[in-house]
């Protein structure tokens, strides 16, 4: 075929590099669509489209209290803003729901069931904090 190969397992470096980068995306793409986001640390982050929702920005570890997730369903395009407390109980802000027993809300709009584990493990292990769960007033 005269295809050019460069074997790279006899470069450490360049190895190491692939090796990782190619398991980071097989656990990624290994269910739906994400995209992903690296910061200048190596942190990879990453967002499932549309169902994962996610905190905008980086929160810093241990001084969050708070976090709002703004989440849209893919059935009828609803979006919401979930209020997860991280810690210990906080006041529900105005116009935010509280965050589900279960990991999963139902869309006010259509009641559509949407998964919000992954964003839970995500916001738990970026604060390293736990969400705490309230029952809606």
């Amino acid at each position: 075929m005269g295809l050019k190969v460069t074997d790279y397992s006899r470069m450490p470096d360049l190895d190491d590099a692939i090796t990782r980068y190619y398991a980071l995306l097989n656990m990624t793409f290994s269910s739906n669509i994400y995209k992903l986001f690296e910061t200048p640390e190596s942190q990879i982050y990453r967002f499932m489209t549309p169902q994962t929702p996610t905190p905008a920005g980086p929160l810093p570890v241990g001084e969050a209290s708070v976090a709002v997730i703004e989440t849209q369903c893919a059935r009828c395009g609803q979006t919401s803003k979930i209020q997860a407390d991280l810690g210990e109980p906080q006041p529900l802000q105005e116009g935010c729901l509280p965050f589900p027993a279960g990991n999963r809300l139902k869309c006010p709009n259509c009641s559509a069931e949407i998964d919000l584990s992954e964003a839970r493990r995500q916001l738990e292990a970026q604060v390293k904090k736990p969400v705490i769960v309230q029952e809606a007033e």
